[in-house]
């Protein structure tokens, strides 16, 4: 067959097949054109699984002479020059969503402006168009889509049942919600209102909303010309998937594996495996930073600089994660004091748990690409743990810590028992708690004014040990080992470049790296709780996710595992007696960290039982 120039028809049905693959494609390309079109309220209707559309919106409307050009391909009135591709402001700027899907569906266009005393109205039967009439209607547009790809037989046959276009078709537009707190969508399914949002006054509102959880946190971040705001639910409100990751680039709802791992990242060591973040992220920057041109339904984006994408997403969550807002007043933890001062006298050795404190005080949070220091070193001499059970004597008896005339009283308000707060024994929230004892060598039992609390031994000690790892990371001081010849390791010369190129941050880290040749790294110098062995592995992974992801906030990516993982290898087991000083000191270690209702693998540190559900277990009230 010779080189044949396709006729018009077809062409159009070819777009089509590009922009509208699903019905909830073509929700979207209309709901965003509603929007363009400064609506403030937008009336979503579908049937038959969204064969059949129509959505109604107050915007200013269109001129009667613009009706037919609005069907014709690249057709737009939002740029006029290749240069506006940078500058866009807008959702649609191609001009081929209305005549993709006037090529495979009977469209129905009305629209009225404000000056009009009448709507004006064109029908195309799969792109053909009808002449305009003048009809009644109300200020704005609305489009009726019906029999869509009725005309494409092997298009309509792909479609899903229609419970699934159905929910495809809400979840878009609930996606549409999101991004716009300031317009109304109502949304009728098969003739029954399903959906109907108000305008909110903020992002956060907009996400309570729809998402109907509480309470819910929010974080800014700004990485040089890129910002980011989110917003999102505590560590203990998790999904089993990642559906509930919502991310918008200049406001426009996307799927990014980069900006995914991002908000992953930020809930590292926060939340075990197969658990996931609930989070809503707003990524905005410059508009000739990002190519939002780069896939036909605009899921996508290409920022210029992927790395600061990722650190501002990550950092917006991060610096509200750390101060865990969730925690009521009475569990905020301390404010930090010296702690060669204080702790080293608090938490004598005589307590059995290995002392952090007196051995390796925490160092303050270093300044940005802090080169790393050789007159910070210090040896530290780790005491070896001691976990013994000492029985008490009888001069260790201790009378209750407990008011019991307040839990009768708390008892007689139970609806208000949600409300109650712990008695404050001086400290914060975990050494206000009343030891009671040890529970299978595994749980340290506690009480408190209107519950009992079991805290994970192994898991709490395993935090504060994390904690205090990191911090001596960041803040230089940590033991490293010269190599009388540099360690040569083989890697591409791609991951060599990745791990020169941010030097001054791996030597903060305790790595001391040069280039022996295109694909080989000499390592110099490296830190004592590294392996040799392992020492390949961990520059390897290191460089993977520099190139993948870039910035320094990779590197602490890499050390937040491993000192998991000689976190979990160095406190105290489950299975090992406590004494009673030992699980005090414990509880005010704790009180020391936000993050420390979380192990560092995400598993919980402790469990609340209210007397409330005890007194109901025996049958006390009813």
């Amino acid at each position: 067959m010779s080189i044949q120039v396709l006729p018009p028809e077809v062409v159009d049905q070819i777009a089509a097949g590009e922009v509208v693959e699903r019905p909830a494609h073509l929700v979207k390309e209309l709901v965003e054109n509603s929007i363009d079109a400064g609506a403030t309220r937008v009336h979503v209707e579908f049937f038959d699984g969204g064969r059949h559309v129509k959505v109604i919106d107050n915007g200013k409307g269109m001129a009667p002479e613009d009706l037919p050009k609005a069907l014709e391909r690249f057709a737009t009135s939002k740029i006029s020059q290749t240069d506006d591709l940078w500058k866009l402001k807008t959702f649609g700027f191609r001009g081929e969503a209305l005549a993709s899907i006037a090529a495979v569906s009977k469209l129905t266009l009305t629209s009225r402006r404000k000056d009009d005393e009448q709507a004006f109205q064109l029908i195309s039967h799969y792109g053909k168009k009808s002449e305009i009439d003048k009809v009644g209607g109300s200020l704005g547009t609305t489009i009726l889509i019906e029999n869509l790809f009725e005309n494409t037989p092997a298009r309509l046959k792909f479609l899903k049942s229609d419970a699934a276009e159905n929910s495809a078709i809400k979840n878009t537009l609930k996606a549409m919600a999101l991004s716009h707190f300031d317009v109304e969508i109502r949304i009728q399914e098969n003739g029954k209102l399903v959906h109907f949002w108000p305008a909110t006054q903020s992002r956060k509102d907009r996400v309570e909303q729809i998402l109907e959880i509480k309470p819910l946190f929010v974080g800014e971040a700004a990485r040089e010309n890129v910002r980011a705001y989110a917003v999102f639910a505590d560590p203990h409100n998790v999904a089993k998937t990642a559906k509930n990751i919502w991310l918008f680039a200049q406001n426009r709802w996307i799927q990014d594996r980069s900006l995914q791992a991002a908000v992953n990242e930020a809930y590292r060591h926060l939340l075990m495996h197969g658990e996931y973040p609930i989070a809503v992220v707003w990524v905005e920057t410059d508009t000739d930073a990002v190519d939002v041109n780069i896939h036909p339904t605009k899921s996508a984006v290409k920022f210029q600089t992927p790395s600061l994408a990722f650190r501002a997403v990550a950092g917006a969550l991060r610096s509200t994660l750390e101060l865990a807002p969730w925690l009521p007043a009475a569990q905020q933890p301390r404010p930090p004091a010296p702690l060669d001062d204080v702790m080293a006298e608090d938490y004598k050795s005589t307590s059995g748990l290995v002392n952090y404190a007196q051995n390796s005080p925490t160092p303050a949070m270093p300044a940005q690409n802090l080169a790393f220091d050789d007159n910070s070193l210090h040896v530290t001499q780790f005491k070896k743990k001691d976990f013994s059970f000492t029985p008490p004597s009888s001069s260790e008896v201790r009378s209750p810590k407990i008011d019991y005339q307040a839990l009768a009283s708390a008892a007689s308000s139970r609806e208000q028992f949600n409300e109650e707060k712990p008695v404050t024994m001086g400290g914060g929230y975990w050494s206000s708690l009343e030891i009671l004892g040890q529970a299978n060598l595994t749980y340290i039992v506690t009480q408190s004014r209107d519950k009992m609390v079991f805290v994970d031994q192994h898991a709490a000690h395993e935090r504060v040990v994390f904690e205090k790892l990191m911090a001596a990371w960041k803040g230089g001081q940590v033991d490293i080992q010269d190599f009388l010849f540099p360690l040569a390791i083989d890697m591409s010369p791609e991951k060599v470049e990745a791990l020169l190129t941010y030097k001054q941050d791996i030597e903060r880290l305790g790595v001391f790296v040069e280039a022996l040749g295109p694909g080989t790294l000499g390592v110099k110098a490296a830190p004592l709780v590294v392996k040799e062995a392992s020492l390949s592995s961990v520059l390897d992974k290191m460089a993977s996710e520099i190139v993948e992801q870039g910035g320094s906030y990779s590197l602490e990516r890499v050390i937040g595992d491993i000192c998991a993982t000689i976190a979990c290898h160095s406190v105290v087991r489950a299975g090992q007696a406590l004494g009673h000083e030992q699980m005090r000191s414990l509880l005010l270690d704790m009180d020391m960290f936000p993050l420390s209702s979380f192990c560092p693998h995400g598993r919980p540190v402790s469990v609340e039982y209210p007397f409330y559900k005890l007194e109901k277990d025996f049958g006390r009230i009813v």
